[in-house]
Order: C-alpha cells, then sequence, then structure tokens
C-alpha cells in the first residue's frame, strides 16, 4: 500500500475489499501505521492519531511490568510462560496445562483467575470439553496466561492478588505507568473502559500503539530493555503459545522467523520486526479482523518482508469449504 496519511478526523481509506464471484461485495476502511524507536512515523494511512482500544494486541506491554519488576525471575518462569503471559490462546490442553501448572507454582490455581471462563476457540479442544461433559474454566480463557501474569506480579509485589483486575489496583496501577512511560502519554488522562477479560482498556493513538511495540522491537539497553528483548524473543520463539492452530497471529510466525504478530478484537493487528527497529499496527473501522489480517500483511510486504504473500490475497470460503471469493488489499 502507498503510504496515504489523513488529517485528524478524516475518514479513512479503504484498505481491504472483499469479492464475491469476482463482483465486488465489501469493502473495509482503516488506518495504519509504521514507527520506528524514536517515534518517527516511517509510513501511514488515515487518522493514526484517533484513539483506538488495542484489546489483546496491548498484550506485549501489558507484560513488560511482568519481566522488568523482577517477577518473572522471582518465580523462575520459563521463556514459554512468558510467550503466554503475551498470548490470546486458543485453549488446547498446551496451553492451559501450562497455565495451570503455571498457577500452582506461584501457589495458586484457576480459581484465583478473575478473567472469567470460555470454550477454547479452538474447536477440537472445545469438542473434547463437550465429549466428556465438562465445562469450560477460567485457563479456557483465552486471556489466563496475560492474567497469570498478572497474579505473579501480585505476589512479587506482595500485595493482595484478589481484585487484581481493578483499575486501582497496584498490578494494573503499575502496568498502566509502565506503559505510558513506554508510549509516552499520561494513561490517567486517557480514555479508558472494561475489556472482555475484565481489566482496564485504555484508548490510544494508533501511532502511540506502533511506537510502543517499536521500543520494544528496539529495546536498548538497561533492565528495560533485557525486560523488551525477552518478550519479544519468547513470543518469536513460541508462535503456538501465543495463538493456536489455524491463528493467523501463530502461522505467520511460523512462516516468517523472527517476525512477531500480536492481533486485538475488533479490527487490531500488530507487528514488531526486531531486526528494523519497527513497530506496526492497523485498526480496521468496522472491527473486522479478517481485514485486519491482510492489512497487516499488505504493510509488511510494503516493507519488503518476504514470505507474506499467502496472507496478502486470500480466499473467501463457503460453509463447504469451497473458495467463492477473495478477500484482497485494496490496492492488490
Amino acid at each position: 500500500m502507498r503510504s496515504t496519511s489523513s488529517p485528524v478526523g478524516a475518514v479513512n481509506p479503504v484498505l481491504v475489499e472483499v469479492l464475491r464471484g469476482g463482483t465486488l461485495e465489501s469493502r473495509h476502511r482503516g488506518a495504519a501505521v509504521v514507527v520506528n524507536a524514536a517515534g518517527a512515523v516511517i509510513a501511514a494511512w488515515g487518522d493514526v492519531e484517533r484513539p483506538v482500544f488495542p484489546r489483546s494486541a496491548a498484550k506485549p506491554l501489558q507484560a513488560l511490568a511482568l519481566v522488568e519488576s523482577g517477577a518473572a525471575d522471582h518465580f523462575a518462569l520459563g521463556v514459554d510462560e512468558i510467550a503466554l503471559a503475551c498470548a490470546s490462546h486458543s485453549g488446547t490442553p498446551r496451553h492451559t496445562i501450562a497455565v495451570d501448572s503455571w498457577l500452582r507454582r506461584i501457589g495458586l490455581g484457576p480459581e484465583d483467575l478473575e478473567c472469567g471462563a470460555h470454550e477454547p476457540s479452538d474447536p477440537v479442544s472445545a469438542h473434547a470439553l463437550t465429549r466428556a461433559g465438562q465445562a469450560a474454566v477460567a485457563v479456557h480463557n483465552n486471556c489466563s496466561g496475560k492474567h497469570a501474569g498478572f497474579l505473579t506480579l501480585a505476589r512479587h509485589l506482595a500485595v493482595p492478588t484478589a481484585g487484581y483486575i481493578q483499575p486501582d489496583h497496584p498490578v494494573q496501577v503499575r502496568v498502566a505507568a509502565t506503559i505510558g512511560d513506554l508510549i509516552g502519554c499520561d494513561m490517567t488522562t486517557l480514555p479508558c473502559g472494561v475489556d472482555g477479560c475484565g481489566i482496564p482498556a485504555f484508548a490510544w493513538p494508533l501511532r502511540a500503539l506502533a511506537h510502543g511495540l517499536a521500543r520494544l522491537a528496539a529495546p536498548g539497553t538497561g533492565v528495560r530493555g533485557e525486560a523488551a528483548r525477552r518478550l519479544v524473543q519468547a513470543m518469536a520463539a513460541h508462535p503456538f503459545l501465543v495463538g493456536g492452530p489455524g491463528r493467523f497471529d501463530t502461522e505467520v510466525m511460523t512462516a516468517i522467523p523472527g517476525l512477531v504478530v500480536k492481533g486485538g478484537a475488533e479490527g487490531v493487528e500488530t507487528a514488531l520486526l526486531p531486526d528494523r527497529g519497527l513497530g506496526i499496527a492497523v485498526k480496521i473501522d468496522d472491527g473486522a479482523s479478517r481485514a485486519a489480517e491482510v492489512a497487516l500483511a499488505a504493510v509488511l510486504h510494503g516493507l519488503g518482508v518476504t514470505g507474506i504473500a499467502p496472507w496478502l490475497d486470500r480466499p473467501l470460503l463457503n460453509v463447504a469449504g469451497r473458495e467463492v471469493g477473495r478477500i484482497r488489499s485494496a490496492e492488490a
């Protein structure tokens, strides 16, 4: 895509088109931005200063306090557990067993998670639960790794674990302050809602999200630099734990070693290029993840990332699994 940034408040451009039988059926508008660690905008499309909720795309930033504080080392977290702290996992046994084991090691259990329960997004795992006559529990929640990280930080700070999802809890105060320092925003002045898993959800400019990710991609030195480096390396080393079977983030990271990809709900998709110190953030106006994935692929393609072509122009399938159209970049 050609960089075409828009003034604040302008209508965002069409980034992705959906064709059915060769005829245009839908258009997805949105914004995208590429930023380096110094905060310079390398390329932009649409209004990148408009506040957006990063949702789960913020998880690597939220996990920074876990590692930077020393909590990860105090409780001897492995690379896999650090990856899970950044994950939106599919609820497979590999995910849930790892989270359960992590909680037991810090003296807690699934009952201490305040994220709520939902069925695994992985159909095989969901069907296995049904066949066994079992109900989903909190470890099946896609955010359970992140919440295990919050509980670990609470234990390390010697503060109550109950209520750790509340905005005024020391854990959330610490996490918000760390992110604010990283992206250069006073989090207390930003719009705030509640995320799907119950924690505070702040809205900040798409450009600031990309800047924060770029600072993880080019971490520098010191305690924060080392913590950021460990987070990025953990995600890159364990693509499956970050997502799961068939998931965009997992498939792209598996196919393109070193690239780190993390999506969020409502049409947010992000990437980090550690070898170039860049952060990328995409937000689709109508919240469509199918469009966010293609738009991110288009940005990566424009940056010369090899191996991303399969996600640039994707088949539209019907219920029977037959191709009936295409989902493609608007400039395809």
